[in-house]
């Protein structure tokens, strides 16, 4: 694969993963595990944040210390199951500001519609993950970053729990230039484009809905 996609081997990650497919738990253990998974994606993810040096008076004397430079974060969840990553990459980035896209499947095609769409004002000046549980067919990703770069967006990051090869053979395809973070690549898409073996509907599991 290419050298922006990034596939985590950490133990915790994959532990946490293993019951997260589990069908038998349930919709609050899920929830967390999908906001820990979030939160432990997000340190590595951040790793090429850029630092500069700082001085900081402690109690005993001045230590030599760095600090986050450039742009600031800006965390854009694709609805509604994008949420569900939010508050674990926020206990990472408290002062990162959230966006909102609003995309769903269309069952016949496949093809994503967009039905919301709420930025932070200054959203083109900030680095951004877009963060959604699954990376299916791609569809819904691709279109939410290029609704970033419409935007005005130029360092665009999509971050995904899990991921077929399908989903991420169009995100390279459509947008070569942006860095793809997965916890696990799956075997392929079944004939209704999920995920195999996956973990079901991940905004179902979320929210407790079917």
């Amino acid at each position: 694969m290419s050298n922006r996609v990034h596939i985590f081997d950490h133990p915790l990650i994959h532990h946490k993963l293993s019951i997260l497919r589990d069908k038998k738990t349930g919709t609050r253990e899920f929830r967390d595990l999908v906001s820990e998974i979030a939160a432990l994606m997000c340190y590595d993810a951040t790793r090429d944040m850029p630092t500069r040096d700082v001085d900081v008076e402690t109690p005993i004397g001045i230590a030599h210390c760095k600090t986050l430079a450039g742009k600031k974060v800006a965390i854009v969840p694709i609805l509604r199951a994008g949420l569900g990553m939010v508050d674990g990459m926020l206990s990472m980035l408290p002062s990162a500001k959230v966006g909102h896209i609003g995309l769903y499947r269309d069952p016949e095609t496949l093809d994503p519609v967009e039905y919301y769409c709420k930025l932070p004002t200054d959203i083109s000046e900030r680095e951004v993950i877009v963060v959604d549980p699954m990376l299916a067919t791609g569809g819904s990703a691709s279109a939410a970053v290029q609704f970033m770069k419409g935007y005005g967006c130029r360092n665009i990051k999509m971050m995904n729990i899990l991921a077929a090869p399908e989903g991420i053979e169009r995100m390279q395809h459509d947008h070569p230039d942006v860095d793809i973070y997965v916890a696990a690549v799956d075997e392929k898409l079944n004939d209704h484009g999920y995920i195999v073996p996956g973990l079901g509907d991940a905004g179902d599991r979320i929210f407790g809905t079917k």
